[in-house]
């Protein structure tokens, strides 16, 4: 099917920051790898030959994989920390994972996020990074300010080591329950005692001019639909805390038996915009919650949608997938790993990951798109330094041709679809082919 495309420059949606993926829990693992660690390394944060992922978040642990303590059946999901006493850190902690976050670092990520899923075990409620008792909160009472010591400091030893850590989140997930059957690291929070903790943090943020241009993330709540908005209004009410906050960050999970969020990102960002105006949303975390591994271009299409709902509905600046690597047999990586003797594979999602991390960059501007576009077919458009980049996610069975408005011109399309892999294409822009369940990138004008 023919259709005609507006790019109409006028309206101007959110500016880009751009896109990442955490190290949890595969950097303590591929970090240790003396082969193929590189490798990976390179595929992720490379701009040139990788996914240039400008945003990586570093899993400050609690402590479980040196104590010991609670239950994983998975012992990859346990985390190291750097906590020995209220005066002692071990710096040489967690190296496999640090060796990750530093070669990001000089392949190009400059946005670093430290998450935090427990505080180290010796200020928790169990003595663990885990929970006995579901949505019971775990961070003992009159540890808050230990806690937000310790983080603070860990995050002032690596800025004056060179890592650009942009945003510290102390708490992931609050609303989970966090017990033991949960298999990794967490806490829960009450909303109220989430309020305490971040102006707690922000307080001294501000002591610190180390910390000056920190902000602080979150609420990082795990599901759209539920409290997101109690716990929303729990920090952005509080003038200290939205000071340090610069917007919220929200992960994308669909739980059973709730599987649908249709509409709800809509009437969030509604939300946001009535209570907080000006107030930036981003997209943390998600992953397909299904199981199995998929290197397919059935699963690249869902978190292309996905990624399409956030930018245009959520109005998201910044969108980060769970974890860039798996070791499991689940439908989440951007690469799968095998333990047994070090080696990967790339499945579909890392190629159509690209086709918006390699191209919508820091400062990119969000544009409406408008045209008879196939009910199958979905676009956004984005202007960046006299640069035009539109990104086409066709989930139909056939081949469509999209005439950009504005005459013929010069334009490279780059195609990740069943048989191609972000592969270039030189096209005119006035009849650009787009293949059958395929996510493409067209790039035209000053330096395209």
């Amino acid at each position: 099917m023919n259709f005609k495309l507006q790019i109409d420059p006028a309206k101007k949606r959110q500016t880009m920051e751009g896109f990442g993926a955490s190290g949890a829990w595969w950097a303590q693992v591929v970090g240790g790898w003396e082969h193929n660690r590189e490798e990976i390394a390179r595929l992720l944060f490379d701009k040139e030959t990788g996914l240039g992922l400008s945003c990586y978040r570093y899993n400050m642990g609690g402590g479980s994989k040196r104590s010991g303590k609670g239950s994983f059946p998975n012992q990859n999901r346990r985390a190291d920390s750097f906590d020995v006493s209220d005066t002692e850190y071990d710096w040489s902690r967690d190296a496999e994972a640090l060796w990750i976050l530093r070669e990001a670092v000089r392949l190009g990520t400059d946005e670093i996020v430290f998450f935090v899923n427990s505080p180290p075990e010796r200020f928790t409620v169990t003595g663990m990074a885990q929970a006995k008792i579901p949505f019971r909160a775990n961070l003992r009472r009159g540890r808050e300010a230990d806690f937000t010591r310790y983080v603070l400091d860990v995050t002032e030893h690596f800025l004056a080591e060179g890592i650009p850590v942009r945003f510290v989140s102390p708490i992931n997930e609050p609303f989970g329950p966090w017990i033991e059957k949960a298999g990794q690291e967490g806490c829960h929070y009450h909303p109220a005692g989430m309020r305490r903790l971040f102006r707690l943090f922000a307080e001294e943020m501000n002591k610190r001019p180390a910390l000056k241009d920190v902000l602080l993330s979150g609420t990082e709540n795990n599901d759209l639909r539920l409290m997101n908005k109690t716990y929303t209004r729990a920090v952005m009410n509080d003038p200290v805390i939205r000071a340090r906050l610069d917007g919220v960050d929200v992960h994308g999970y669909v739980f059973q038996p709730l599987r649908s969020l249709k509409g709800v990102k809509p009437r969030f960002r509604a939300y946001m915009d009535k209570k907080y105006p000006g107030e930036k949303i981003r997209m943390s975390e998600w992953t397909e919650m299904r199981g199995g591994r998929d290197l397919s271009m059935t699963s690249a299409l869902v978190q292309a949608n996905v990624m399409w709902e956030d930018l245009t509905q959520l109005r998201a600046v910044s969108w980060q997938h769970w974890i860039a690597v798996s070791e499991v047999d689940y439908c989440d990586g951007l690469i799968y790993i095998n333990e047994d003797d070090k080696t990967f594979e790339i499945p579909k999602r890392y190629y159509a990951f690209g086709n918006f991390s390699k191209f919508v960059g820091h400062g990119a501007v969000a544009v409406e798109t408008t045209g008879d576009v196939p009910q199958g077919l979905r676009s956004l458009a984005f202007l960046q330094d006299g640069r035009t980049t539109v990104v086409f996610i066709n989930n139909d069975e056939q081949a469509h041709t999209a005439a950009l408005e504005g005459g013929a011109r010069e334009a490279a399309l780059y195609v990740t679809s069943d048989t191609q892999n972000l592969e270039r294409q030189s096209v005119k822009t006035d009849a650009v082919s787009i293949p059958p369940r395929s996510v493409c990138t067209l790039v035209f004008g000053e330096r395209a």
